[in-house]
């Protein structure tokens, strides 16, 4: 069955069930159910208005129009529902206001429809390199921090637990493209199996970790430079906990919720304001306390630039601070309070761009500056590398000069180790020598 066939049979039926023989032909009072080709209204008492989103099947027609079933993908995602309404008077239901075609049909200002496809087509191709982008390099520099034992420490562990939450969320991104739009055809905004409902958990579950694990890193930053002792182990324990288990309790409710009272597709639409404030609320919450944090931040390091123990001018002081506050800006997310409390309909195509896009490459940016760049990192790589080097160079070297050791199976860690303690034998022999003397 076809999307439209789908909702006229389903309206079928509770029109059907609204005139039930087993309440004896008695019509309840006010508007009944009615299918009017295009919406099913529900019923209403007589005053009430009832207000519903446009049919589904406008997005698809639109997208139709724009020759593309990739097109369809992005007005599914993108493109506000506009709305209709009917009023339920004592004379049965009003005329719909606005009309469908006022509504419904998007059109661009000059009354020319718009084509949106390489718009979009541009903004998945973008968010598609910024996230793979993210992906390698925060796996680089999960390798990083792992391998080497000095780097552990509870800074790097929560960056290593912020490294984890980027990129589950691209990998979650990636998930959902591919499971609810791998075929192309016309249907994606009508599907309602489990399997996309779950892979929509398991993407907002992922987003809502990726912001509460910067807004740990601004709180422990601040921890940091507000109090002189405290204990960091029994923090990061804490920390975990914020990290990963308040997004669990969110996500839970949300899924409940929306399995009780909005069990409508794949869960992919928010027309329900009430239950998406379930994880949108979380979400501006850590963004607005990391804000506050990061104007926090930036005061303590004025004034601690400006402290007299500290050298230099007046110039190198405000070039620390705006390094300092560039290397705070991604770690923080700050530029999600840009549209962060801006209505959804509003610059939206900027938004896409911004949000979508640039921060996309926000994991590449956080793992090039707190990992590539870090100088920890960079000298425990290169004393590693030292060290390799020179015992590749001793092991060569013995290997040429006593071909008979190399022959006995005796392999160049061996060998560095009997010269050492031989070394340190003839050490304290010449010391016992001397010692009498003395």
């Amino acid at each position: 069955l076809t999307p439209i066939h789908t909702c006229t049979h389903c309206c079928a039926l509770f029109i059907e069930s609204w005139y039930s023989p087993s309440l004896c032909c008695v019509v309840p009072p006010g508007c009944p159910w009615l299918w009017d080709n295009l919406t099913c209204w529900q019923p209403a008492r007589v005053g009430e208005v009832v207000v519903v989103s446009c049919p589904e099947l406008f997005i698809q027609f639109m997208s139709e129009e724009d020759d593309g079933h990739d097109n369809y993908y992005y007005f599914c995602l993108y493109t506000p529902l506009g709305k209709l309404s009917r009023n339920c008077t004592e004379g049965g239901w009003s005329e719909t206001f606005p009309h469908y075609v006022d509504a419904c049909m998007f059109d661009e200002p000059n009354g020319t429809h718009e084509h949106p496809d390489m718009y979009y087509v541009s903004v998945k191709a973008l968010y598609t390199v910024g996230y793979s982008t993210s992906l390698v390099s925060l796996c680089t520099a999960m390798v990083i921090l792992c391998r080497f034992r000095k780097l552990h420490c509870t800074r790097n562990f929560i960056h290593m637990n912020l490294f984890v939450s980027f990129i589950l969320r691209a990998i979650s991104v990636f998930i959902k493209d591919g499971v609810l739009y791998a075929e192309e055809d016309s249907n994606h905004c009508f599907l309602h199996t489990v399997e996309c409902k779950v892979v929509m958990v398991f993407f907002h579950y992922c987003v809502l970790s990726n912001y509460f694990w910067l807004f740990i890193e601004g709180l422990y930053l601040f921890t940091l430079l507000v109090e002189t002792f405290f204990p960091e182990r029994r923090y990061f324990y804490w920390y975990t906990i914020i990290g990963w288990g308040t997004p669990t309790i969110c996500v839970v409710i949300w899924a409940v919720l929306r399995l009780h009272f909005d069990d409508i597709g794949c869960w992919d639409m928010n027309d329900n304001a009430g239950i998406w404030w379930v994880i949108k609320g979380p979400v501006l919450a850590s963004i607005m306390i990391n804000f506050v944090l990061f104007i926090g931040i930036i005061i303590i390091l004025v004034q601690k630039l400006q402290s007299p123990d500290i050298g230099g001018n007046e110039s190198s002081i405000y070039l620390r601070l705006a390094r300092s506050t560039l290397l705070l800006i991604p770690l923080f997310g700050i530029h999600y309070t840009v549209f962060a409390f801006s209505p959804e309909d509003v610059s939206k195509r900027e938004r896409l761009v911004f949000e979508l896009g640039l921060g996309s490459f926000q994991g590449f940016v956080v793992a090039v500056l707190y990992c590539f760049l870090n100088g920890e990192v960079q000298s425990e790589i290169k004393r590693k590398w030292r060290s390799w080097t020179v015992n590749r160079y001793f092991a060569v070297d013995l290997k040429h000069r006593h071909p008979s050791l190399a022959s006995s199976g005796v392999n160049g860690g061996t060998q560095l180790s009997i010269l050492s303690k031989s070394s340190s034998q003839i050490r304290m022999s010449s010391l016992q020598a001397e010692s009498p003397a003395t």
